[in-house]
């Protein structure tokens, strides 16, 4: 039926093709309160996704420590086109970087933890997830950042992490570039 085939060609869940159709045919429809705080939730996500990977692309294109990383893709044929296309970036070798970067613009630590970025310890603290690598940020269909795929540059182990599990992101259902490939 239609709504399937919206869910499939989109990439969104019943409710999401739902409003999406009823928005195309001019249909307001009521939500419930549970659903709106749930749609904020998953936009707060996609914000703070959305900003670090804008701090990461930065850093790899005009900071100092950034030249290991750009010199990696030149020496992998990565056009500067397409590291701009994709946003590729680095984090920076910090336990708190990102965490500094993002909490003064107006992000909760607790938020950072859900969206993937930050790890919380044991004793209360927390620290970055992504630190000295290059970081790819995945795409859902319909182009917003949902997590990153992150590979060390040097003997650093894990070579590769990947965002965990959040309500935006889910490894098992999401195909690195599916954005691109879309049209």
């Amino acid at each position: 039926d239609v709504f399937s085939f919206i869910m499939k060609k989109e990439g969104i869940d019943f409710g999401q093709a739902l409003r999406l159709l009823a928005q195309r045919a001019g249909i307001t429809l009521s939500s419930s309160e549970t659903s709106q705080a749930e749609d904020k939730e998953k936009q707060r996500l996609f914000q703070i996704s959305e900003a670090a990977a804008e701090y990461y692309h930065h850093i790899l294109l005009n900071t100092k420590v950034g030249e290991a990383a750009r010199s990696y893709f030149a020496k992998r044929k990565l056009t500067p086109e397409t590291v701009k296309e994709h946003r590729l970036g680095f984090s920076l070798n910090s336990w708190e970087a990102l965490k500094q970067y993002l909490i003064p613009r107006g992000y909760e630590e607790k938020e950072l933890i859900e969206a993937g970025l930050i790890i919380q310890r044991e004793d209360g603290g927390s620290y970055d997830r992504f630190r000295n690598r290059l970081m790819f940020p995945t795409y859902n269909i319909q182009g917003r950042v949902i997590g990153f795929g992150a590979r060390a540059l040097d003997d650093s182990l894990p070579k590769y992490i990947n965002s965990p599990q959040t309500s935006i992101f889910d490894k098992s259902s999401s195909l690195y570039g599916i954005d691109k490939a879309k049209t």
